[in-house]
């Protein structure tokens, strides 16, 4: 019974991981798109690719993107702070997103704990 209540949360949950919070992201996009606006073409691709990561909140891709970035040994003094100013709130919109999904889970493993209850 427990492996089945385990199943069953994971189905409720994986949708919600996947499809983010259904909301505007609220990481400011604008310091990296501002800073890389004159980059070379594949580094502003490389900040480009982390800013539609972002707007469509798939914050693990946009962290994966900015590490990569930031790694760049010939970024300018501005264009790092940038990386590195938005990779914070990116980790913490990442850390957000998944308090949301374990509220959300652990919400509905008590009701489903209840509708399995009921004669």
């Amino acid at each position: 019974m427990k492996l089945m209540n385990w199943i069953l949360i994971a189905m409720a949950a994986t949708p919600l991981l996947l499809s983010g919070c259904g909301k505007k992201s609220s990481v400011d996009t604008a310091p990296i798109e501002k800073s890389f606006s004159t980059a070379d073409p594949a580094t502003k691709s490389s900040a480009d690719s982390a800013v539609s990561a972002i707007k469509s909140s798939d914050y693990s891709g946009a962290l994966a993107s900015l590490q990569k970035l930031g790694a760049q040994a010939k970024l300018t003094p501005d264009q790092q702070q940038a990386v590195k100013d938005v990779l914070a709130q990116v980790q913490q919109a990442l850390t957000d997103s998944a308090a949301k999904v374990g509220k959300d889970a652990q919400k509905a493993a008590s009701d489903m704990q209840k509708s399995l209850t009921k004669p």
